[in-house]
């Protein structure tokens, strides 16, 4: 039997104007402090490529999500496009995308996904994008004990969706993709597990 998986999620969730955000925030994150970041990104149609581009800009692994994928801390995520995204017995479950027409939401059910299934710390992280995907699911982040995140509007290329998870009220901290990164790093160093 392993160990029961109880390290941080970060979920960070994003569109238009994400990759910018995604860089900076993975250049300024190390890659031993014992997290798992999933990267959710609005794709309709187009195949992603963020797992070819931001290897450049991380030492961490970066893999795009297949069906039962193990969770693993140290690792970036990236879910593939045309499915949403859950969690089941501490693996990736991929499902096809509950609402193909108008603004997805694979945000917002990754995120409640998250908080019925993953014993471990969350942490939601809402960055540049068009809509409002994700914040119908950050208050419920907030009741499991779950720390919510916005990109400060102004350091977004498309604020739309950080204003709208701020608009919430549920939203703990105002940052800058780079200091999303150092509020990340102490959230982890607090985790350290208890031997």
């Amino acid at each position: 039997m392993s160990a029961k998986k109880d390290f941080p999620i970060v979920c960070v969730g994003g569109s238009a104007g994400g990759l910018d955000a995604y860089i900076r925030l993975l250049t300024n994150l190390p890659a031993d402090m014992g997290v798992a970041i999933v990267i959710v990104n609005h794709l309709r149609t187009v195949a992603t490529h963020l797992h070819e581009i931001l290897p450049n800009y991380t030492k961490m692994p970066v893999e795009l999500i297949t069906e039962r994928l193990d969770i693993q801390p140290n690792h970036v995520f990236i879910i593939p496009e045309q499915r949403d995204l859950h969690v089941l017995k501490e693996e990736f479950r991929l499902k096809p995308i509950s609402k193909p027409r108008g603004w997805p939401d694979v945000i917002t059910v990754f995120l409640r996904s998250l908080t019925e299934h993953w014993d471990g710390k969350l942490i939601a992280v809402i960055v540049s994008g068009y809509d409002g995907d994700g914040a119908e699911a950050l208050c419920g982040i907030k009741d499991v004990g779950g720390i919510t995140i916005a990109q400060k509007p102004d350091t977004a290329l498309q604020p739309g969706m950080p204003m709208r998870a701020i608009e919430t009220g549920c939203i703990d901290f105002i940052l800058s993709p780079e200091n999303i990164a150092q509020e990340i790093m102490r959230i982890a160093q607090q985790m350290e597990p208890k031997h």
